[in-house]
């Protein structure tokens, strides 16, 4: 039998090149950075190639770094769909599927009790973390991700079409009235999600004020803390105008009425050929057909 690389150097190797970083790929097995290092360091001097040019704490492909993964990645997928195949889960189905928060609560969970119905041994193992869209197919076998469009690489599926709302509680909107004005909009904290900038831009620029410049813009990667933050008076959240409707929270008033549409949708994703698999199937026919 051929020699084989150790296989935790090779599940290291992929998991940064897929995340992008090196400290993202440490946190996702549990290793310190300097143990991911060493990981990696052992697969190059296994192919006697120099796989990343390291710089300061960033880790960038070389061509031969390239090359590998290319013929790799694709056969290490094979080998876990291989041994996945043979493990005996009592028959239970097993989907390990990314969702935002936001998305779960508002508009997956109350859904889930139909697809149990319809499908009672398929269990679904879920994933709120970042990096949604570089784990699929690792990690992850299929998410919902917000995003203007995803990986071409990716199988994808829309199920959305949004417009961009300004959210803040009921005493703040009444402080500043039916029109934009400028002077009071620049005193104002505005509440983003970190991902999703061109909302902003695409809401600022429906106010006909131009490129205003707030006081302040506070950084969140939780809608439900957007929601929550704006609820409490902490600033203007933008969000999208489903968040709005299905929070049903009467602390929350719209800002103003003017249409923007959203740079971004919910969408499905997964790898093309994941959708070989009956857990994925299942749930992909089901939210599509059910409109969640």
């Amino acid at each position: 039998m051929r020699r084989l690389p150790p296989l935790r150097a090779l599940e290291a190797f992929v998991r940064v090149v897929r995340l992008g970083s090196a400290k993202a790929a440490a946190n996702e097995l549990g290793l310190s950075p300097s143990a991911l290092s060493r990981r990696v360091q052992a697969l190059e001097d296994f192919t006697g190639k120099k796989l990343f040019v390291r710089q300061h704490q960033a880790m960038k492909l070389t061509e031969d770094g390239h090359a590998f993964y290319d013929a790799v990645s694709p056969k290490l997928e094979e080998l876990a769909e291989a041994v996945e195949s043979q493990v005996d889960n009592g028959l239970v189905l097993r989907l390990h599927l990314g969702v935002p928060s936001l998305f779960g609560g508002q508009r997956l969970f109350p859904r889930l009790p139909e697809l149990r119905n319809l499908h009672p041994r398929l269990h679904i193992d879920i994933d709120t973390s970042p990096h949604q869209e570089t784990r699929v197919g690792d990690t992850l076998d299929a998410a919902i991700i917000l995003s203007a469009r995803p990986d071409p690489a990716l199988y994808a599926v829309r199920l959305d079409h949004n417009r961009v709302y300004a959210i803040t509680s009921k005493a703040v909107a009444a402080e500043l009235g039916d029109t934009p004005d400028l002077g009071k909009l620049s005193r104002q904290t505005f509440l983003i999600n970190h991902d999703l900038p061109d909302s902003f831009a695409a809401w600022k620029e429906a106010t006909g004020l131009g490129d205003f410049t707030p006081a302040a813009i506070d950084q969140f990667d939780s809608g439900q803390l957007l929601l929550e933050a704006a609820a409490n008076g902490l600033g203007i959240a933008i969000m999208h105008d489903d968040h709005f409707k299905r929070s049903g929270d009467e602390r929350l008033a719209r800002l103003y009425d003017f249409e923007v549409e959203s740079p971004y949708s919910y969408w499905f994703v997964c790898r093309p050929r994941a959708l070989d698999s009956r857990p994925v199937r299942l749930f992909h026919d089901w939210l599509v057909k059910a409109g969640v």
